[in-house]
């Protein structure tokens, strides 16, 4: 099944959307891959956090199966007899956590989406919060981490460097130390989905679209269960990923590096042609042409490195092929 709209819309018939007329609803979008262990705990956590909440809001899960080799799609199925509540969407490969969380907004049914991991990480401890500015007429609630010591110091440091340069390159900045674990409203979500990019960095788009934004803050827990899927590569091309998708600030800075470079070169240049005329012809040292044409060199290829990453992103974009192509759908067995 290929993600189009028409496939979509078709889709999105079939589900049932009966519900008490003022009761609202609130979408969960879960990607997960590998994440067998995590999908009980996480689970019983939602479950604890919207009992006092029901009957004013009810809830469903849309949990996106992002190409799992383990038993994911098994535990997530075995709860499915018992929740109702709980949507599962497989992936027929694994396309990333970008496309997965687009799958699931394109399924959500929710008044509000909320997009965040299983690992228990993103606190749904946070959610009645979040449900509370809502109501006060905020259509996007940020949840920002003011405190990472559950992450290497490594990654800490990276992740500080990554916002930095970012924001100080974006054409919209994004906040400080907020991921994907935000609630959007439906107007948000909307908007979000119909964004026609193919090479996708989620939290520029969610700050891209504007609206009124308030944040609540929580210290970012240690990980329950399983491992991190992010190795250091995958993590390096997802901030690249998200700065070319972002800005045309690199392509810029290389215009105005090349012009200083060539004017360098010209004032070198009349230097050595009137050094020449005065004092006459001076034997050039070996070393000093080595090194300027290295750097030179150097310059020009990695410059050429930029140009290569927004071509390869257009090229990407003019293939046109679906952000992600789904394998099959399942959805509890009373679901209202």
């Amino acid at each position: 099944m290929v993600a189009n709209r028409q496939t979509l819309q078709t889709t999105g018939e079939a589900i049932n959307t009966s519900r008490p007329s003022k009761a609202k609803l609130v979408s969960l979008v879960v990607p997960v891959c590998n994440e067998q262990e995590a999908i009980g705990p996480f689970l019983d956590k939602i479950e604890e956090v919207f009992a006092p909440l029901e009957p004013e809001y009810l809830y469903e899960v849309v949990f996106v199966n992002d190409g799992s080799r383990d038993a994911t799609e098994f535990a997530i199925r075995s709860r499915m007899q018992k929740n109702c509540h709980i949507i599962l969407l497989n992936l027929s490969r694994n396309f990333g956590k970008e496309a997965a969380i687009s799958a699931g907004f394109e399924h959500s049914r929710g008044d509000a989406c909320i997009p965040m991991d299983v690992d228990l990480q993103d606190p749904p401890d946070l959610i009645p919060q979040m449900l509370d500015h809502w109501d006060q007429g905020a259509k996007v609630v940020n949840a920002k981490r003011i405190c990472r010591d559950s992450d290497t110091w490594l990654k800490r440091k990276t992740a500080d460097g990554f916002y930095s340069i970012f924001n100080a390159m974006a054409d919209h900045q994004i906040p400080h130390n907020v991921g994907d674990y935000r609630l959007m409203d439906r107007q948000v979500v909307d908007v979000v989905r119909d964004m026609g990019e193919r090479v996708r960095f989620n939290k520029a788009m969610f700050s891209w679209v504007g609206f009124d934004a308030v944040e609540v803050t929580f210290t970012r827990p240690q990980r329950k269960n399983g491992t991190s899927a992010w190795s250091f590569w995958s993590l390096w091309k997802f901030a690249l990923d998200g700065i070319f998708s972002s800005t045309t600030a690199p392509l810029h800075i290389w215009t105005y590096a090349g012009a200083i470079l060539a004017t360098v070169s010209f004032l070198y240049a009349f230097g050595i042609l009137v050094q020449t005329l005065i004092f006459g012809v001076v034997v050039p040292g070996y070393a000093s042409t080595l090194i300027l044409i290295l750097l030179f060199g150097g310059l020009n290829l990695f410059a050429i490195g930029i140009l290569g990453e927004y071509i390869g992103r257009i090229y990407s974009e003019v293939q046109d092929r679906p952000l992600y192509v789904l394998r099959s759908v399942h959805k509890g067995q009373d679901d209202n």
